[in-house]
């Protein structure tokens, strides 16, 4: 990447035009001279100045939207547009953001934030009325802060905030200042267009691999292709005798082909030709899912029961039960892995797209040996995370490299090497027995889950036998039951896994959405008005009832087609999806998706507009074709010809319907991809009466007659 293609011309180059990329760490959104200014501090990672707003953005911009939304909380209290805070994103520095983690994922940046960030703003809003209400002996309260101006009541006096920093910085900065009032809002709410959108399409945004340094060079890496495997042989001399390659370093399970530029490193690592020897004991996708198959039998540690689930199983009119399989996944993100280090002897310094930056920073003085003072992480902007950046072993891999060469190196990943390297969703076997009334109501509800346990991988031997991850989604579901149970049974294997999109709740959502359609069919009934008759609380209600009518629920489809419908509540967030499929000549089409979501408070609508048709694509892809198979110990899968994202012309016609409930806000980052797989499984039986309780679907369907 950074040296571009043959003829000196590359795609970045193209749309970066003339512009410098240089250096610039940092992004600023809005006027770049603020941070030259005075400023009135309102807290670690928020600051006013004469021309706005400076916030050093807590949370990583990976495409999620927050470098819009949290400017908008923050521009709300200051009486501000959005683009008159400027944004950055900062180093990793867990101490300087407590107790605000830094760590992106699971739907948390707003939810987290919305109160914190207005807080800090309205403090800062409170200190500059309060001074220039000082200056003119009026109460406070008569004062307000507006487009940069505090304005008294009257309108016949008003100061500019930067007469004001000096004054304000003086005196003790209020605390718990009063929130401005959701009937005073003028940016919360309203649709508004991303601050960044404009540096992405221009290339001016600096991505982890867009990282350049003053004599820098760059990597590629060869890791064992079988978990478990070392290095073993490699032809050095062929390596470097390629033009452009500066050095090879070796480690047990890895080699390191270092550069001038990626193309001479790539060249080198072919010419490398490393060789590996196997572990004893290979793994093998037939042997994992047996292991799901016999955790699945084992009793499990209890994570959830409430009712008598043996009384209603005694009075039940009959049982219902099925068994439901999810596979690997990769994350795939469109950027491929990347990291820059430089180690001297005063430290390291780091740059990279993380999500959890200061992890990342703690993870690297561990492998170094050094203080987490001595280390210092740039964070930048991803091309997508999914989760995989909330591992560090890609940063991890860099400093080993870079420690043992004297200049800053780049570490670069393949394609290849990204997919068959991934920290992968975990597989999972998912069994559920539910006792069912003459109605066909259920009773009691047993739901037996088995698979890896990325929580036990983290906790070591704190780790208790439930993996809240894994039960998440399966222990509060929308339905009223008498009894319920839920165990879970870690299933491990030589793949290595951990978060994906959707984390806990989408697995959970694909089981129990697809068992109540069941349940719902063999009582007769209408999976739509089954769902409300087992449904009590009001919000639910309404999102099931929204997405319904939008969707024209009941209405005739053509023969071949049919709507599915799930809905889930999680993260403070209630969506409801309904998926027409088509099934026909043996695959399966999506021609349209109508979401219903009531996120509590919709910052920007725009963005919650953007996030459910991300989630549907994303879900959509991995519904459909994702799957990652084990072979000879090592990932079947290197690219995207053979783990398949959905294609343009694949793409349904997605409309969103959000609606208010006047709650705080909830997440939007998971819940319109966790939807999907169960809307769609659940269109494909009602559009050709084949239940798929396997994933991916488009598989699963050549296999059912």
């Amino acid at each position: 990447m950074s040296g571009g293609v043959a003829g000196g011309l590359s795609r970045r180059g193209v749309l970066r035009g003339s512009a410098a990329l240089g250096l610039a760490l940092v992004v600023p959104v809005g006027r770049a001279s603020a941070a030259k200014a005075a400023a009135l501090t309102a807290n670690a990672f928020l600051s006013v100045t004469a021309e706005g707003a400076a916030l050093a953005l807590p949370k990583t911009e990976m495409g999620q939207g927050v470098f819009t939304t949290l400017a908008m909380l923050v521009a709300e209290e200051l009486g501000l547009s959005p683009a008159q805070v400027a944004v950055t994103i900062p180093e990793g520095d867990s101490a300087r953001f407590a107790p605000i983690d830094q760590g992106t994922g699971g739907s948390s940046s707003v939810r987290e934030l919305y109160k914190p960030l207005r807080q800090a703003a309205a403090n800062a809003r409170a200190a500059l009325v309060g001074a220039a209400a000082r200056q003119w002996g009026v109460p406070p309260e008569r004062c307000d802060l507006v487009g940069g101006m505090v304005i008294e009541a009257t309108g016949s006096r008003r100061l500019p905030v930067g007469d004001l920093l000096a004054a304000a910085s003086a005196a003790p900065l209020p605390k718990d200042a009063p929130l401005r009032p959701g009937s005073a809002f003028r940016v919360i709410g309203k649709p508004t267009r991303r601050l960044d959108s404009l540096a992405k399409v221009t290339g001016e945004i600096v991505y982890g691999i867009d990282v350049r340094l003053p004599g820098m060079k760059v990597a590629m890496l060869a890791q064992c292709p079988m978990f478990g495997g070392t290095l073993a042989a490699f032809d050095e001399k062929a390596a470097r005798a390629t033009p452009g390659v500066v050095q090879l370093v070796k480690g047990t399970d890895v080699l390191f082909v270092v550069a001038e530029t990626y193309w001479a490193a790539m060249q080198g690592y072919i010419a490398a030709n490393p060789q590996w020897t196997a572990p004893k004991a290979p793994a093998d996708h037939a042997h994992i899912l047996t292991g799901l198959d016999e955790a699945l039998a084992k009793p499990g540690f209890e994570a959830k029961s409430t009712g008598d689930l043996a009384a209603a199983k005694a009075k039940a009119a009959r049982p219902f039960n099925a068994t439901y399989r999810q596979p690997f996944l990769a994350h795939a993100p469109m950027e491929p892995g990347s990291c820059t280090a430089h180690v001297t002897p005063e430290g390291c310094t780091i740059w990279a797209g993380s999500q959890v930056p200061a992890q990342a920073r703690d993870d690297a003085a561990k492998a170094l040996g050094l203080p987490a003072d001595k280390v210092t992480f740039h964070n930048c902007q991803m091309g997508g995370g999914f989760g995989r950046r909330l591992e560090t072993d890609m940063v991890v891999r860099a400093v080993e490299l870079a420690r043992q060469v004297p200049y800053p190196v780049k570490l670069m990943w393949s394609r290849e090497e990204d997919m068959k390297h991934d920290m992968y969703r975990p597989a999972y076997a998912d069994q559920i027995t539910a006792a069912l009334d003459a109605g066909g109501r259920p009773i009691g509800w047993e739901h037996r889950i088995a698979g890896s346990s990325i929580m036990a991988r983290l906790l070591g031997q704190g780790f208790n036998g439930v993996d809240a991850d894994a039960i998440e989604g399966a222990v509060a579901i929308p339905y009223a039951l008498d009894a319920h149970r839920v165990t879970f049974q870690q299933a491990e294997s030589a793949v290595p896994t951990s978060w994906w999109r959707g984390v806990g709740g989408l697995r959970s959502a694909f089981v129990v959405e697809s068992f109540v359609d069941e349940l719902a069919h063999a009582a007769g009934q209408d999976p739509l008005a089954y769902r409300l008759s087992l449904v009590t609380d009001p919000r639910i209600r309404a999102v099931l009832k929204r997405a319904g009518r939008e969707a024209g629920w009941g209405t005739p489809l053509p023969a071949g087609q049919g709507r599915g419908i799930a809905v889930l509540q999680l993260w403070g967030t209630i969506i409801a999806l309904v998926l027409e499929a088509r099934v026909a000549d043996g695959a399966i089409t999506v021609p349209r998706a109508t979401v219903a979501v009531d996120c509590g408070l919709a910052i920007n609508p725009l963005g919650v507009a953007a996030q459910v048709e991300s989630g549907v694509i994303f879900g959509l892809s991995a519904a459909l074709y994702g799957e990652v198979t084990i072979k000879g110990g090592r990932v079947e899968q290197s690219n995207y010809h053979d783990y398949r994202i959905l294609r343009l012309n694949e793409a349904p016609a997605i409309a969103t319907h959000i609606v208010d409930s006047g709650a705080d806000p909830g997440g939007m980052g998971e819940p319109p991809c966790a939807v999907v797989a169960p809307a769609l499984a659940n269109a494909v039986f009602a559009a050709s009466g084949k239940r798929l309780r396997t994933l991916p679907l488009a598989a699963a369907l050549e296999g059912v007659s």
